[in-house]
């Protein structure tokens, strides 16, 4: 990493430095799949299953961003859709294409940090987001942003879950500022439907809820301690 900072690409290098690394943490959280972590499930996001269910997102093409084990990539592929798969732990794509192999899917899974993707003008009809956002330090919301922008083509839809400022399974509330004097984002930043829109204000709001209790049962993941968000472009 350089010292200096020349350009903006520079400066986000830097304020990424003042944090943990990402993949060694990611890699670790995934190396044990016997843990009991709720979203170690092969189910699909509830919301996500009800934007197709209801017809809001036909099949098209989606990136799938922080994919993990790939829960909601298989079912987005179960569902005629053209899947790119990106997350930045090579453990948790290698169970991801396990899962995907034992379908017969065929998915790209791509090993990459998402802000070095090279994603093209327009090339997705849907951008999926489960759980990647509310660990993102405030400055790379910018080049969130960015990447929305750049790669949703006109009318294209942004789905994000996201921790709930204080919910039970995490959602730390700081501002921004304090996420840099603490050096951490407490195991990631909460949010509420209000930032949310402000946030992701230059799209335009479709829904924005708490999402619904899952189950085995009903062949869904969800808690209601989450925040389920839709946009299009």
């Amino acid at each position: 990493m350089t010292e200096t900072v020349r350009n903006y690409g520079d400066l986000m290098k830097v304020l990424d430095s003042l944090l943990r690394n990402p993949a060694i943490f990611w890699d670790g959280f995934y190396a044990n799949r016997e843990k009991e972590i709720p979203i170690f499930v092969n189910l699909p996001d509830e919301n996500l299953v009800s934007y197709l269910r209801e017809g809001i997102i036909p099949p098209g093409k989606v990136l799938d961003l922080g994919c993990g084990a790939g829960r909601n990539a298989i079912f987005l592929a179960e569902n005629g859709f053209e899947v790119d798969a990106v997350d930045l732990s090579i453990t948790s794509l290698e169970w991801a294409k396990e899962r995907a192999d034992e379908r017969g899917l065929s998915i790209n899974f791509i090993h990459e940090n998402i802000f070095e993707l090279n994603v093209k003008k327009e090339e997705y009809d849907f951008i999926y987001d489960s759980g990647c956002f509310h660990h993102l330090a405030p400055h790379r919301r910018i080049t969130y942003l960015e990447l929305l922008q750049r790669g949703l083509k006109e009318r294209g839809h942004f789905g994000i879950t996201c921790f709930l400022v204080g919910g039970s399974l995490g959602g730390a509330d700081l501002t921004d500022v304090e996420v840099y004097k603490k050096g951490t984002l407490m195991g990631g930043l909460g949010y509420t439907e209000e930032s949310l829109a402000q946030i992701f204000s230059e799209l335009g709001p479709v829904e924005l809820r708490r999402m619904n209790e899952g189950s085995e049962a009903k062949g869904t993941f969800g808690s209601n301690e989450l925040l389920a968000g839709l946009f299009v472009k």
